[in-house]
């Protein structure tokens, strides 16, 4: 009997490793004004076709969802501030099935534009993440989730400086909530939404961030405060543009993923079009083993592409060596993360 149970046994063993993959910001197509739709062609089914591969590749795959799946009309947000450029983001609800189909298990929704339609939008996003099966964290009533993938139990909680969401400002909240993730789950995963928006602000200040007259967070003291508290992978996301990565505690960082999957509405020239898929190989301890950036770039009407040129690589190498002079990381040319 036994002869015919280890097989079962070995089966049920947990990897040594698994590799967590991130990429920025998504917002795959815009209903609002509805007189002015910007929907890509043939109902998007084809904006992740060349960086579907690498999201499937990875044991668990995360993304920053940038705006709300919503059907009805709803009323969005006022305008407030006149002198602000005002952006409103509506996605078809159906659009959830491509999230699902290039291989996302996870996403935030802790951004403020998640808010774009009020408490109607932020109910009805989560009621449709929830209905087809992709998990969220990074709202007032869902902050975190815990759930389990090949063996291996991850507990995933997003951040912002946004209304609704678990905030940036309030490190020692935020440290319990990281810690009670942490004493019963193999893997942290933790996600925020903070910094500086544009080109501009590619550099990490080491310092609080401040735009259109409001706190953006500091960064480096929130992101080292999660590793603090238990978290094993960060990935950052807001300012729109790549920003360098950290190796913390033997925790892997990435201030910003920047923008990802962002066909219309948002500036995507220049470095606001890189758009990294950041993988990164732990152990079931945390401990950073390596990790890999894959290049892609966005086509505007026609998402992510990947770019041989593997600009975003160089951006990333360059402003990590920058900001991090005493690093103990080193990215070579083709993307490859390890430890000096």
């Amino acid at each position: 009997m036994w002869v015919f149970l280890l097989p079962l046994i070995l089966l049920a063993q947990k990897p040594s490793t698994v590799k967590v993959i991130g990429t920025g910001d998504i917002m795959m197509g815009n209903t609002y004004p509805p007189e002015h739709q910007l929907l890509p062609a043939d109902g998007g089914r084809h904006l992740f076709d060349e960086v579907k591969p690498c999201l499937r590749a990875a044991d668990v795959a995360f993304g920053n969802l940038e705006g709300v799946l919503m059907d009805s009309v709803g009323e969005p947000r006022s305008r407030g501030n006149t002198s602000v450029p005002y952006f409103i983001f509506k996605m078809p609800e159906k659009y959830v099935n491509l999230l699902l189909d290039a291989g996302y298990d996870i996403v935030s929704v802790a951004n403020n534009h998640v808010n774009d339609f009020q408490s109607l939008g932020r109910n009805r996003t989560q009621q449709v993440l929830r209905s087809a099966g992709l998990k969220f964290a990074g709202s007032s009533t869902q902050k975190s989730i815990v759930f389990e993938k090949n063996g291996v139990k991850y507990g995933f909680c997003a951040f912002s400086t946004a209304y609704d969401s678990p905030s940036i400002y309030n490190a020692s909240r935020a440290k319990d909530l990281i810690s009670e993730l942490s004493e019963k789950c193999d893997i942290v995963i933790v996600s925020f939404h903070g910094g500086q928006e544009g080109s501009q602000y590619t550099h990490l200040p080491f310092a609080s961030e401040y735009g259109m007259g409001n706190s953006c967070g500091d960064l480096y003291v929130f992101a080292h405060a999660c590793v603090d508290a238990g978290a094993d992978i960060v990935f950052g996301h807001g300012p729109h543009v790549a920003r360098a990565v950290e190796l913390y505690k033997g925790r892997f960082i990435a201030y910003s993923l920047g923008n990802f999957c962002t066909p219309y509405g948002m500036n995507i020239t220049g470095v606001s079009g890189y758009a990294p898929m950041i993988q990164v190989e732990v152990k079931l301890d945390g401990q950073f083993v390596e990790g890999q950036i894959f290049a892609a770039k966005q086509v505007w009407g026609r998402g992510p592409k990947m770019d041989a040129a593997k600009s975003v690589v160089k951006e990333i190498k360059t402003l990590t060596e920058e900001d991090f002079p005493e690093s103990l990381l080193q990215i070579s040319d083709s993307g490859k993360i390890t430890r000096k």
